[in-house]
């Protein structure tokens, strides 16, 4: 046994953020404090630290204390492929069995998918760890690899196929079984007695019971074993109260030769709610299946082949074999099969399976395209920038999975009720038994009105209502060119009352022109140069306006040394011995360069609505050399999408970098009451946090690399696919096209999907309370009980795909 004089344990995390010994010292610092922590040791060159412990260490207590040392452990997900899930109480079960690992931070059990998403420290949680804790709570799992080709979809989808071929089997089998009994039973109420004599019941009976309902038992099993219940193990106790009662009564009336008029039987009962167990089971396996329908959609734009040039020469190649730099061809109407850039052809091509945008899109040589769309017109030569997981097609393949498979925060209040839900009803039905058997001495009664407790009671419906709905929200919006991140966001943006809008190629173009630019001795041509020179190599919009007007006007640039990014602010640079600054007024303000000569000129272009830069030349020299103004139009459907959003009574501000004049134009022209200019990236996170302190739940729209902070800060952040990796990585839900109008579409498609979970989980309640009581008092007998049951997890399903209808208003 360690005591805690003798550490002989140590692991290594991975950390995020750290850059200088300083900050290897506040993590060995914050580490060190830890009773638990024998030494920490970073190190810098592999951003790693080293850790000896001992024994009684908490794994979590180590992150918690990076975390607040300012950085950041490195995480990663594990997906693994879960058997013999089958309602909400096995799924609480598992995550109670993962989380108890250590280095396991949180864990998501999807009933829907039978997926469950591990957050582990990195490189810390042996995957056979995981694999056998599912295993001793009773389950079977197989890890999930990273999905790069379309045999390995054809590998999961034939995998659904047979599930579902099995369970056709069964259910036909225990259908032609319980034919006889049923129409026995139906024919006798109305005075036809054509039941098959009971030895007749009992064969028919029997393979039900215990060939096809074998599952039943292995489920129950595997639950009791891990000291648990769940929805099979109410439907093995039931139906084989029903099936041994009536094998009682059966060799009763055989060796002591009872009047077999006088016996009653329940062979019926036993087989007919297998029967029915079953078939609820089929019908929710085909819904569950096209709640996945926009995921198999995706996979199936993915081409097996594709054709790459070498050399002039033309051959198939396996889409795995592809590399970077490969050239590949693409003929008119075949699949573009990898993300590139065209270097021959012009033509249009069909991006509406990624962005939901139905007109064809011309691209030129240069252009970016991505893998998965269709090439309508051309021939066109695509040079591969990603290959594989890295393509575009394969992050949003990702990122609808992982959404399907996050776990909205109102379902663990669910799981937490499925956890106790079949206890609880087994000593509902036990108390139901005793109770009827005090009242009227009828013990079979009473073991029948038990049955019917145990057989209507379901968890199912519980654990279905939330992950079917996020499946089939995430999935429609998808389609249409809205990339819901998890369920978080989701549950966030329906309940969203302020939009806070980026200008900035979020309501305009992000593509501005030179307008015109006014130096002040005269001399506009080298005022040109001297911007498009200290601008070389920068990819911001402004500056390939200016390198652009520079270039159709044929100017020859000269080099710039020492370029910096002034973030918020401009630029600067050394152009010809001469330290440039090129900004905004504040730049020019914060350098002590007065703008006085041109201060007119400015603010009569500002009224016009265009965006003021600044050319100066900074200390010792410090002067004003001109200003250049932009023009940025306005996006089309940026009115519209305005004018839907405060329809909704939702209050709409715009926060922008740009000057008063400029902002107030485009406030104006599309009817913005509130907006707020001049603002730094820093500045622009103050504001929405000053906005949140007023009880308010906020989303942010942007696209660049300077919203981040602020998109990280609101409640819901949405970035256009337009902007940067950054923005896109930060955000909560993505716009796959630049269209202010899907900032409108994807709250209205979060509310309607949030509104689905409200109506699934208040029926699936509303199931449960009303069911159980009326099997108490003895009003439901177990075959309608156990229709019900099977039917009101598929109500549940049918209820989520009604959103498979929604379309996006135009």
């Amino acid at each position: 046994m360690p005591t805690q004089t003798s550490p002989h344990h140590s692991i290594t995390l991975h950390i995020g953020g750290m850059n200088c010994a300083s900050c290897a010292g506040r993590i060995e610092k914050s580490l060190n404090s830890l009773s638990a922590v024998s030494m920490a040791q970073v190190n810098l060159a592999t951003n790693t630290v080293f850790i000896s412990h001992y024994e009684n260490v908490n794994i979590n207590s180590l992150c918690d204390a990076v975390e607040h040392s300012g950085y950041t452990v490195e995480t990663e997900v594990i997906t693994l492929s879960i058997s013999g899930i089958s309602c909400g109480s096995c799924v609480g079960r598992i995550e109670n069995a993962l989380n108890a690992i250590s280095g396991v931070l949180k864990t998501d059990v999807n009933l829907a998918t039978g997926l469950a998403n591990i957050h582990v420290v990195k490189n810390l949680v042996p995957m056979a760890a995981m694999i056998e804790a599912i295993s001793i709570a009773g389950y079977k799992a197989v890890p999930i690899e990273e999905k790069t080709s379309n045999n390995q979809s054809a590998a999961g989808a034939s995998d659904n196929s047979q599930i579902l071929s099995r369970q056709t089997y069964l259910l036909i089998a225990s259908t032609l079984l319980s034919a006889p009994l049923l129409f026995g039973m139906i024919l006798s109420a109305f005075g036809i007695d054509i039941m098959p004599p009971p030895w007749l019941q009992f064969l028919l009976a029997t393979p039900v019971q215990f060939y096809i309902g074998a599952r039943f038992y292995r489920s129950a099993w595997l639950a009791l074993k891990a000291r648990a219940g769940n929805m099979d193990l109410l439907v093995s106790i039931g139906t084989s109260a029903s099936y041994g009662l009536s094998v009682y009564n059966l060799v009763t009336q055989l060796l002591l030769g009872h009047n077999a008029e006088m016996v009653h039987y329940y062979f019926e009962t036993s087989a007919l709610v297998i029967t029915l167990v079953l078939l609820g089971k089929w019908l929710e396996e085909r819904a569950k299946h096209q709640t996945a329908a926009a995921i198999h959609a995706l996979q199936a734009l993915r081409p097996n082949s594709a054709r790459i040039r070498i050399q002039n020469n033309d051959r198939v190649v396996d889409i795995s074999d592809i590399k970077i730099a490969d050239i590949v061809v693409v003929k008119p109407g075949e699949k573009i099969p990898v993300d590139g850039i065209v270097v021959d052809g012009e033509g249009y091509i069909d991006e509406s399976m990624i962005t939901g945008e139905n007109m064809p899109v011309l691209k030129h040589i240069g252009d970016k395209v991505v893998g998965g769309v269709i090439n309508i017109d051309a021939l066109l030569l695509i040079k591969t920038s990603a290959v594989g997981i890295e393509t575009t097609l394969a992050k949003i393949i990702r990122l609808v999975e992982n959404a399907q498979a996050a776990k909205a925060p109102i379902q663990r209040l669910v799981d937490k009720v499925s956890m106790v839900f079949v206890p609880l009803v087994v000593t509902i039905a036990i108390a139901t038994s005793m109770s009827w058997f005090l009242y009227n001495g009828d013990l079979q009664g009473a073991i029948i009105n038990a049955v019917a407790v145990m057989v209507i009671a379901c968890p199912c419906a519980l654990g279905l209502a939330t992950p079917t709905a996020i499946m089939t929200g995430t999935g429609v919006a998808a389609k249409h060119g809205i990339l819901i991140k998890d369920a978080h966001a989701l549950e966030a943006a329906h309940g969203i009352t302020t939009v806070v809008f980026d200008k900035t190629g979020t309501l305009t173009t992000g593509k501005p022109h030179l307008y015109d630019y006014i130096a002040c001795d005269g001399n506009n041509k080298a005022l040109l140069k001297l911007a498009a020179t200290l601008q070389q190599g920068s990819n911001h919009p402004l500056a390939t306006a200016v390198i652009n007007e520079a270039g159709q006007q044929e100017i020859v640039l000269k080099s710039a040394h020492n370029s910096k990014n002034l973030a918020g602010r401009g630029v600067s640079a050394t152009v010809e011995e001469r330290q440039l600054l090129l900004g905004n007024s504040r730049l020019m303000q914060d350098c002590g360069i007065s703008i006085s000569e041109l201060e007119q000129n400015a603010i009569s272009l500002e009224k016009l609505g265009k965006t003021v830069s600044w050319l100066a030349e900074s200390a010792p020299n410090a002067r004003l050399i001109g200003l250049l103004a932009f023009d940025d139009e306005i996006k089309k459907t940026a009115g519209n999408a305005i004018q839907r959003l405060k329809n909704a009574g939702i209050e709409i501000v715009m926060i922008t970098g740009d000057n008063d004049g400029s902002a107030y134009s485009v406030a104006n022209a599309l009817g913005i009451d509130h907006y707020i200019a001049n603002s730094l990236p820093m500045d622009k996170t103050e504001q929405i946090n000053a906005l949140r302190g007023q009880n308010v739940t906020i989303a942010m729209v942007g696209d660049g690399i300077n919203d981040a902070p602020a998109l990280a800060a609101a409640d819901v952040s949405i970035a256009m696919a337009s902007g940067s990796d950054i923005a896109m990585n930060t955000a909560g839900i993505t716009l796959m096209r630049g269209d202010p109008t899907l900032v409108a579409n994807s709250i209205d498609i979060s509310k309607r999907t949030f509104n689905k979970i409200r109506q699934n989980l208040f029926w699936a309640f509303i199931y449960n309370i009303v069911g159980i009581p009326l099997a108490v008092f003895g009003y439901l007998n177990p075959i309608i009980a156990g229709a019900a049951m099977a039917l009101s997890s598929v109500s549940v399903i049918c209820n989520a795909l009604l959103l498979r209808r929604w379309k996006p208003k135009e």
